[in-house]
């Protein structure tokens, strides 16, 4: 009876590690894991916060960029990547070769503001004005109407899901960006760049516009709440949370935090718009 009730327990046990193996981080030990997108960071950040103190369960949050966080969620290591693009065909690819199913959840919208220095005199452009800033065609300010200066053009780099979304929305496919642009890891990194570089241009998740940079008209139209709602602002775009599968328990609850009261308080403090 003692043997059997020993090799009952055992079963029991392997049965129970397996099952919080297959489940992710999160049920093995009241903890999620995070990681990802830089321009979600601050969305889930404060997230992390709020739901540590209501519910007890500890949440992490990296910010790698969101090309390491499909990484992530595809090989196990986290559980919810946050991404400021949707998830590659070929990241979808190598997830269901490695039995994970991208579930995409919407978190907020975002506007990809255009920066310049508080000094430059230019207020406004086109998207083509931009486009070919990017391609090299413009490489100083007196051809747009601004001072006599050298056009300083710093992109994201290649992992970067914001990066990506210039690209998709500013550039289209057959227009390369110049081999002079120079590159940096964040949002965070471009804007102190361009806040210490009087003839420098970027991009940045709207939420991270402070006074230290000046946010350009795009297309005669200012990125803010109403017009990144309803897409008159042109370089707007949805930000996400991806899970393996569908959501459950403690991942579900946090998930759904854009959906309640909360969370649309957080996002709209972090300089994000609501969709729910």
């Amino acid at each position: 009876m003692t043997i059997k009730m020993t090799l009952f327990k055992k079963i029991l046990l392997s049965a129970t590690v397996f099952s919080v193996m297959a489940s992710g981080t999160a049920g093995a030990a009241g903890k999620i894991v995070i990681d990802g997108s830089t321009t979600v960071g601050p969305v889930a950040k404060a997230f992390a916060d709020h739901f540590t103190k209501t519910t007890g369960v500890q949440v992490t949050v990296s910010e790698s960029g969101s090309g390491n966080g499909a990484k992530s969620l595809i090989n196990k290591t986290c559980d919810i990547a946050t991404m400021s693009r949707s998830m590659k065909d070929k990241e979808e690819a190598a997830a269901k070769s490695k039995g994970v199913n991208p579930v995409e959840h919407l978190v907020c919208l975002d506007g990809l503001s255009m920066v310049v220095h508080p000094s430059n005199r230019i207020n406004a452009l086109s998207k083509a004005q931009i486009r070919g800033i990017y391609m090299g065609k413009f490489t100083n300010w007196n051809q747009l109407g601004g001072s006599n200066s050298a056009i300083v053009v710093i992109q994201r780099e290649s992992n970067s899901g914001t990066a990506d979304s210039f690209k998709e929305l500013v550039m289209g496919k057959d227009n390369p960006i110049s081999k002079r642009a120079e590159t940096q890891a964040s949002n965070g990194a471009i804007k102190s760049r361009v806040a210490s570089t009087p003839s420098a241009i970027s991009y940045i998740g709207m939420g991270f516009v402070d006074g230290s940079v000046k946010p350009l008209l795009v297309d005669g139209v200012e990125a803010d709440v109403k017009t990144v709602k309803n897409g008159t602002y042109p370089i707007h775009r949805p930000l996400f949370m991806y899970t393996n599968g569908n959501p459950t328990g403690a991942i579900k609850q946090f998930i759904d935090l854009p959906k309640t009261a909360e969370g649309k308080r957080i996002i709209s403090e972090t300089g994000f718009v609501n969709n729910y």
